[in-house]
């Protein structure tokens, strides 16, 4: 499974916001300091806002800010609310024309591996991206530990 760069540019303006708790912070900014163009972050703006994970106030001296604490902004949630679907082969997608479906036991395979993806996201918050932070090491899904491909 691969995220969209909207993903990706939604969660590191969400740790950015999160970083400036008080005052609100500038597209420009943001753009500024992750060399994106702000034309996307524009888009990411807009669906954070949508999604209920940021405020945005409008006008001269307006901004974004966080509109739950960070520990409160669920990085699955956020995902899930960003990211267009979930479809990581062709028979999870609404336009499913795979001869196999139904004969196929990988669908079935991925589905469980992306359950498990989500499910990691989901034992995490804005809380435990920012600095100074102490993330755990292990997630329980379905009664298993996974430990990350990532030290910490």
């Amino acid at each position: 499974m691969r995220l969209t760069l909207m993903t990706d540019y939604a969660l590191r303006l969400l740790m950015h916001v999160a970083q400036h708790p008080d005052r609100l912070c500038t597209i420009a900014e943001v753009a500024q300091e992750h060399g994106i163009s702000k034309s996307h972050l524009m888009k990411v703006t807009h669906q954070l806002g949508q999604a209920g994970w940021i405020e945005t106030v409008r006008g001269k001296g307006g901004g974004m800010r966080l509109a739950h604490a960070p520990r409160d902004i669920n990085l699955g949630k956020v995902v899930h609310s960003i990211e267009p679907d979930f479809a990581v082969v062709e028979c999870f997608s609404e336009s499913n024309r795979c001869i196999l479906t139904g004969n196929c036991r990988l669908a079935h395979l991925l589905g469980g591996a992306l359950r498990s993806f989500m499910a990691y996201l989901e034992g995490y918050t804005l809380a435990d991206l920012l600095p100074g932070s102490e993330v755990p090491v292990l997630v329980k899904v379905r009664g298993r530990h996974i430990v990350p491909l990532v030290s910490r």
